[in-house]
C-alpha cells in the first residue's frame, strides 16, 4: 500500500462520501463476518507450527485448546479490516475541518474514532495530550462515532460545531472534563470553549455535520468496528485504550 504521509490533504468528506464508501467497500463486510475457524487460527498465527494444517490437526487443537478461538477470530477481523482500511485510508485521515488535535499541517497522523459516552476515550485522552506535547509533527485526526448513548450523538454535532468556529479542541476537552455527554454537560462544555451558541446550534443541525456523522458510522459498520476508542495510527488499527506506549510504536512502524 503506498504511504500517504508528506502528500497533500485529500478533499474533505462531502455529502457523497457514503455512496464513495459503498464503492470501496463493497463486498468488505462478508468478508469480515467469513472465514472458517482453521483459517482463522491459520492467519493468526495461533496455531503453532507442526501441528499441520488439515482439517483433523485443526479439530483436534481446537478440542484441546477451545478458549483461543475467539482470539483467533478476533485476530483475523482486526487484519482483515485494517487491509480494508488500506483502501479508504486517505478517506480516514482527512478530518471534518477543524475537527483535529496537535498540528493541523503535522505530516504524522493518528486518527481515533471516539464517543464523547466512552470511558476508555476519556482515559485515553491523556495519551493524545502526551504524544502530541511530544511530537509537534503529530495531527491527530477526531471521527466522531456516537454509539453509546442518545446524548453521544448530540455532543457529537456540537463537537463538529465548534469545529466551525475553529474551537475544537477547547470543546473537546470541555466535554471530557463534564461527567457525561447530558444536556447540562454539553452546555458547560460550549460555554467553556467560548462558542458562539446560536451558530453552534444551528452548525449542529446542518447538513455537512449530519453527513460526517452518518459517513462514520457507516465506514465503521462496513468495517466491522464497533468500538471506542478505535485508533488508525500509520495505517496500523488499534482497538480500545491500548495506551500511549502502543500508539506511538503504531505511529513509528512502517506499514508493510
Amino acid at each position: 500500500m503506498n504511504e500517504i504521509v508528506n502528500q497533500p490533504a485529500p478533499p474533505a468528506i462531502t455529502h457523497a462520501a457514503p455512496s464513495r464508501l459503498r464503492g470501496l467497500l463493497a463486498g468488505f463486510g462478508a468478508g469480515l463476518l467469513g472465514g472458517v475457524a482453521g483459517a482463522a487460527l491459520i492467519v493468526s498465527g495461533l496455531l503453532p507450527i507442526g501441528h499441520g494444517t488439515g482439517d483433523k490437526a485443526i479439530h483436534d487443537y481446537i478440542m484441546a485448546h477451545p478458549e483461543i478461538l475467539p482470539e483467533a477470530m478476533d485476530v483475523l477481523r482486526q487484519r482483515e479490516a485494517e487491509a480494508q482500511i488500506g483502501q479508504v485510508r486517505q478517506l480516514v485521515e482527512a478530518p471534518f475541518p477543524g475537527s483535529v488535535l496537535g498540528n493541523p499541517n503535522g505530516h504524522k497522523v493518528l486518527v481515533e474514532f471516539m464517543d464523547y459516552a466512552c470511558g476508555y476515550c476519556r482515559k485515553s485522552e491523556a495519551d493524545i495530550i502526551a504524544l502530541t506535547a511530544a511530537d509537534p509533527d503529530l495531527k491527530v485526526v477526531i471521527r466522531q462515532l456516537p454509539i453509546l448513548s442518545p446524548g453521544s450523538r448530540v455532543a457529537a454535532a456540537m463537537g463538529l460545531a465548534a469545529a466551525k468556529q475553529g474551537k475544537f479542541p477547547a470543546f473537546h476537552h470541555a466535554m471530557y472534563a463534564q461527567e457525561r455527554p447530558d444536556e447540562t454537560g454539553i452546555q458547560a462544555a460550549a460555554k467553556a470553549a467560548g462558542l458562539d451558541m446560536a451558530r453552534a446550534k444551528q452548525d449542529a443541525e446542518s447538513e455537512p455535520v449530519k453527513t460526517e456523522i452518518a459517513t462514520n458510522l457507516e465506514l465503521t459498520k462496513q468495517l466491522g468496528i464497533n468500538s471506542t476508542p478505535t485508533f488508525l495510527a500509520n495505517g496500523h488499527l488499534l482497538l480500545g485504550a491500548v495506551g500511549k506506549d502502543a500508539l506511538k510504536k503504531g505511529l513509528e512502524t512502517p506499514k508493510g
